[in-house]
């Protein structure tokens, strides 16, 4: 183990991520401080009476006196406090950074890195599957399940990682394997004043002493800045890793490997999960038969383009987790409807460029409704065919007087969730219940 005895340590954040860090840190006999700027934050209960807290916002007196501070993925760099005690030479990390300094350490082990706007957390869980059913232990953690510091307590052999651009701002010592950046897109921009080119640099820092670089021939952003990588691609129609012309096959290095009828993902985003989950698993030496198997069987995850009911010939597909536009953008590219398809946008856009969805409005019989925070906003895209709700609820509820068999009901909000759901969770979970409950004894 790393040893950090004699720093003082100071961590900002609990919730479970949080907590990781002070087991950590305990462990070592370190005793750290933390703090959190919301006055009850969940992990609260389970706080070691040993650990000073400070609650409500940052405490800058413990900031500047710390050696070492563990900086949640929740709190910008930019923060003035933040800035004032990288100034005075505090080292500044996250619990990613802990987590590779511990791997390093083991030669043996190896890290998978995943990012991207959209498709991450379905292509980390698929690689996590397709290495674990070939036999090798192997952990998943990061932006998704257990936090990364709790997998150091099993002896795992591989660790598929999914990292956020705010992980990877504080991590410095990440040497994956294979590491990849699934596409780019605008996204968290109230975070990145710069503009994209900054959130690109953030998630650039995933490829630093990669060995392996899995790369979106369609998506020039996600080509290593280092030309001497070593890059392998996916793609739609070109790259080391293709769809046919019609997507009717998954193609790797020049060979049909699996039509993609047999695939219980359906759609062009997840087919191209499934390649690029499918050149990681190579560049891990999987066999193809094993990897094959798993992307056959895997069933996806919920809220990312989930059909959740189907009632007379209408289908509901919940696809909360679009919360950016590059989401909203692979769902419509994605859905097949033979009548008229309803849409839902809506939440916090998070200070995105909506303008990239508008083509996708044009010669398409669409019905938009706008709700949330942003919905005025949205509402400009297409407002010919748009219709304003202030609440996810009363749109489902005109929806569904006016839905009859062929017609879809697409969820991809194209925002976060934060400004009326606890998260996009809660937002997929309303969506499924109230399309039950809008459509039960409706015959059309």
């Amino acid at each position: 183990m790393v040893s950090y005895q004699g720093k003082k340590v100071v961590i900002i954040g609990l919730g479970v991520t949080g907590l990781s860090c002070i087991d950590y840190f305990l462990a070592q006999n370190v005793i750290p401080k933390v703090i959190d700027t919301r006055p009850s934050p969940s992990g609260i209960e389970q706080l070691d009476k040993r650990v000073a807290c400070h609650l409500g916002e940052l405490n800058i007196d413990w900031m500047l006196d710390a050696d070492l501070i563990i900086a949640s993925p929740g709190i910008a760099l930019s923060t003035p406090e933040m800035q004032q005690a990288a100034k005075k030479g505090v080292e500044i990390i996250g619990d990613i950074e802990l987590f590779c300094r511990e791997v390093n350490a083991q030669s043996n082990k190896k890290i998978v890195a995943i990012t991207g706007a959209n498709g991450k957390t379905t292509v980390t869980t698929l690689v996590g599957d397709i290495i674990k059913s070939s036999g090798i232990k192997v952990g998943v953690g990061g932006n998704i399940g257990e936090p990364a510091l709790c997998l150091l307590n099993q002896d795992y052999d591989v660790y598929v990682l999914e990292l956020s651009s705010f992980q990877l701002e504080t991590t410095y010592s990440l040497q994956a394997t294979v590491a990849t950046i699934l596409n780019i897109s605008e996204d968290h921009m109230d975070r990145y004043p710069l503009g994209l080119m900054q959130y690109v640099q953030a998630k650039q820092r995933i490829y630093h002493n990669a060995k392996y670089c899995v790369i979106n021939y369609d998506d020039k952003l996600t080509i290593p800045t280092d030309k001497s990588k070593d890059c392998v691609s996916f793609g739609v129609n070109k790259g080391n890793y293709h769809l046919d012309f019609h997507y009717e096959h998954l193609i790797a290095q020049e060979h049909r490997v699996l039509a993609t009828k047999r695939m219980k993902l359906t759609g062009c985003h997840n087919y191209l999960n499934a390649l690029a989950a499918l050149a990681i698993a190579d560049k891990l030496k999987i066999s193809r038969e094993s990897s094959m198997a798993t992307i056959v069987s895997f069933h996806g995850l919920s809220h990312r383009f989930e059909l959740v009911w189907e009632k007379n010939g209408v289908k509901w597909i919940n696809d909360s987790k679009a919360t950016n536009v590059g989401s909203t953008e692979a769902a419509l590219n994605s859905v097949v409807c033979r009548g008229k398809l309803y849409l839902l946008l809506g939440g916090d856009g998070k200070s995105a460029d909506f303008s990239p969805l508008i083509p996708y409005f044009e010669n398409r019989n669409l019905e938009i409704f706008c709700f949330g925070r942003d919905r005025f906003i949205l509402a400009k895209l297409a407002p010919h065919v748009t219709t304003v709700t202030e609440t996810l609820s009363e749109a489902m509820q005109i929806i569904a007087q006016k839905v009859v068999s062929n017609d879809v009901v697409l969820l991809s909000p194209a925002c976060a969730s934060l400004d009326q759901f606890k998260n996009y969770i809660e937002r997929g979970k309303q969506f499924a219940q109230l399309a039950e409950q809008y459509t039960q004894g409706s015959e059309k």
